[in-house]
């Protein structure tokens, strides 16, 4: 079960867009990581690559964790809102709720849960910008 501490930690990292990071230091080497019902991507490493690979194709982007967290023991539940700008001038505003399964102040198991309408790709202008109201 993860302290509160470990998970401010986390959270300070994933806001800060160090995403890769939070991978190296907050998961299981054999942790899985799926997206709604996709195949699971199993391994740390595979997250740590994943994540870098989406942070080269941003230009800009927020990570903002929406309160209040819901813990019960080792599961954990997360409200995320991202916003991306692409490389490519295109944008998208993604809002998604993580399952986590912690083995102590590790994660062992997620499950993101999100519209996947969200993904389609939009003008960068549309976006909201922050302080806009949510």
């Amino acid at each position: 079960m993860p302290t509160a501490e470990t998970l401010e930690r986390f959270i300070a990292l994933v806001e800060r867009n160090e995403h890769d990071l939070a991978c190296e230091q907050f998961y299981t080497e054999h942790s899985s990581m799926q997206e709604n019902q996709a195949p699971p991507r199993v391994g740390r490493d595979k997250h740590v690559a994943n994540e870098r690979a989406v942070l080269a194709r941003a230009k800009s982007m927020r990570s903002h964790c929406v309160r209040p967290l819901f813990v019960e023991g080792n599961l954990v539940v997360i409200r995320w809102i991202f916003d991306f700008v692409w490389r490519d001038g295109t944008a998208m505003h993604l809002e998604e709720l993580a399952y986590q399964r912690w083995e102590g102040e590790k994660i062992a198991q997620e499950t993101f849960f999100f519209d996947p309408a969200q993904k389609i790709p939009r003008h960068a202008d549309t976006l909201a910008q922050p302080g806009d109201a949510a």
